[in-house]
């Protein structure tokens, strides 16, 4: 296995199991602990990406893209954690609601 197969790998695993538990969870807290597990297999992803062969320098402009995802994620984290702070205030408790059928 090269290290590209088992860096997609992990990544893709990384990004089906927050997928899987944003689906099923409910509590906000989770789902936002969720999108963050979902980033971070996308960015190993990126990273995977850039690998080239193994005398030769990875690409650079994948890491520039998980650099700026990074940010990006951490503004979005903060202001989702904000959000679920402010609906708990409101409504006392952080967990929506089960649909009714």
């Amino acid at each position: 296995m090269t290290t590209f197969e088992l860096f997609a790998l992990t990544g893709a695993v990384l990004f089906a199991l927050g997928f899987l538990r944003l689906l099923t969870g409910t509590h906000l807290l989770r789902k936002v602990l969720a999108l963050n597990v979902m980033g971070s297999g996308v960015f190993l992803i990126l990273v995977a990406t850039a690998y080239r062969d193994a005398g030769a320098q990875p690409d650079p402009v994948p890491h520039a893209m998980v650099l700026t995802g990074i940010v990006v994620t951490v503004s979005v984290t903060a202001f989702a954690l904000a959000l679920v702070r402010r609906i708990h205030a409101l409504s006392g408790r952080a967990e929506l609601d089960e649909p009714e059928r």
